[in-house]
């Protein structure tokens, strides 16, 4: 049998720095981890986890928690469930997926909850071990999220910058910070520009963008560019676009939000604020971690503490529903 010994001397370490990568891999160098987990996978060690959980009170077991109706949004949490399971997974710890109405089944070491609406935090605030949210939010949780304003700022400035005479923006019809900021982004860069600013809002399904666009469609003037404030919302655009005729990206321009499978399944395919989802979901899950690691076994959200806010910069990519899409 492989010991912890045989893998101390395989990368030429000391059995407690190995102790400690196994153990505690936020006190060791990305490094040191890397010869560790080499040796390791040489020698086929593994170590006992079940009983370094039992003798800790723990399970190894991470909840993410989707509180969002999932069949509109299934290839982006694909993506974010993805990150965050490479990173468990190097850390030998298990990933279930769960919804609101079973996250309370089974025991688990933290929570991390995404697509939570105002309704959910009532919920959110009796769950006993740590917590960390996938987005801002205005009840002082820890949260990692793109930066929606400036992802907005990105595509409406791309927007006036191709010369589109009037450029209106599409929006989710939901009181929540992302949709603010991404509105705010808008706004803020049609105001500095001395244009006028337009929102819509409706749901996040592609139907009700494309129906809203033929219904108006003796409204939009050529030379009309839509900033979406998602993918879903601008396929709706594109194909309410082509059903009336109308050309993309000469008269009518279109830019999206998420840049997750969406936007390159469209034809043609999408101008888009892409976020690094699968970046911020391996990031979530190390936040989390560095929680449990140091012995957080409470979800404060009191405003007297200093909370984590991460954000990840969005980039515009520059494809067909735009004119100088080549820029990219």
């Amino acid at each position: 049998m492989v010991t912890l010994n045989d893998v101390a001397k395989s990368a030429n370490v000391s059995k407690m720095t190995v102790s400690r990568v196994i153990n505690h891999p936020e006190q060791v160098t990305d490094e040191l981890k890397q010869l560790v987990f080499k040796a390791m996978n040489e020698l086929d060690y593994h170590p006992n986890l079940a009983a370094k959980a039992l003798a800790a009170n723990a399970t190894r077991i991470i909840k993410l928690v989707i509180l969002e109706k999932v069949d509109t949004v299934e290839p982006y949490y694909a993506t974010l469930l993805m990150g965050v399971a490479q990173f468990l997974n190097a850390h030998q710890y298990a990933l279930q997926v769960v919804t609101q109405k079973n996250a309370d089944i089974g025991e688990c070491d933290g929570y991390i909850i995404t697509g939570a609406r105002n309704d959910d935090f009532t919920w959110i605030q009796e769950l006993r071990k740590p917590v960390i949210l996938y987005g801002e939010n205005r009840h002082h949780y820890d949260f990692v999220d793109s930066d929606n304003k400036y992802g907005t700022f990105l595509s409406t400035g791309a927007a006036i910058k191709d010369g589109y005479d009037q450029i209106i923006f599409l929006g989710i019809e939901l009181k929540e910070s992302f949709e603010y900021s991404r509105e705010r982004g808008y706004m803020d860069t049609m105001q500095k520009s001395g244009l006028q600013p337009q929102i819509i809002r409706f749901g996040n399904h592609s139907s009700e963008s494309q129906q809203y666009i033929e219904d108006h469609w003796h409204e939009f003037k050529p030379n009309t560019c839509f900033v979406c404030s998602s993918d879903r919302l601008a396929i709706g655009v594109e194909r309410g676009i082509q059903r009336m005729g109308g050309a993309i990206p000469e008269d009518f321009g279109i830019t999206g939000f998420d840049g997750v499978f969406l936007d390159q399944i469209a034809e043609p395919k999408l101008t888009t604020v892409k976020q690094p989802v699968m970046a911020m979901g391996s990031k979530i899950a190390e936040l989390l971690m560095q929680k449990i690691n140091h012995g957080v076994t409470t979800n404060d959200q009191s405003p007297e503490r200093d909370r984590t806010e991460v954000m990840f910069s969005p980039e515009l990519i520059r494809r067909n529903t735009t004119r100088n899409y080549h820029l990219n």
